[in-house]
C-alpha cells in the first residue's frame, strides 16, 4: 500500500490547533522551540494562545500551519511512517516541499 500526505492551507488554522500534540510529543515541542528561536516569536502563545484575529492575520496563519505541519511531520518519522507523494492545498505546498526535501531525501 502506499501513502500519501495532503498539507493544509491557509483557512485551516483556529486558536489551540496542535495543542495536544504539544503537550504529548518532545519531538512537536522541539519544533516549536526551533521556529520560536528562528523567528524570536512565541508561536506557541500565538498557536495556542492568541486571539482568533491575530492568529488570523497571515504573517501568523501561515508561519502557525507550517510549524504544526512540521510537528506532525516529526512525530511521522519517528513512528516510521512515510509517504510515497505529497501535496499541499496552497500554502500547504510549503510543507509539502519541506517534506520531500528534507524527509525522503
Amino acid at each position: 500500500m502506499k501513502n500519501a500526505f495532503l498539507f493544509p492551507g491557509q483557512g485551516a488554522q483556529y486558536v489551540g490547533m496542535g495543542k495536544d500534540l504539544y503537550e504529548k510529543y518532545d519531538e512537536v515541542k522541539s519544533v516549536y522551540d526551533r521556529v520560536s528561536k528562528i523567528l524570536d516569536i512565541d508561536i506557541k502563545k500565538l498557536s495556542f494562545e492568541a486571539p482568533e484575529e491575530e492568529l488570523n492575520q497571515t504573517k501568523n496563519t501561515q508561519i502557525a500551519i507550517l510549524t504544526m505541519s512540521l510537528g506532525i511531520l516529526e512525530i511521522l518519522k519517528n513512528k516510521g511512517i512515510d509517504a510515497d507523494i505529497s501535496a499541499g492545498l496552497s500554502l500547504g505546498e510549503y510543507s509539502s516541499l519541506i517534506y520531500s526535501r528534507i524527509y525522503i531525501i
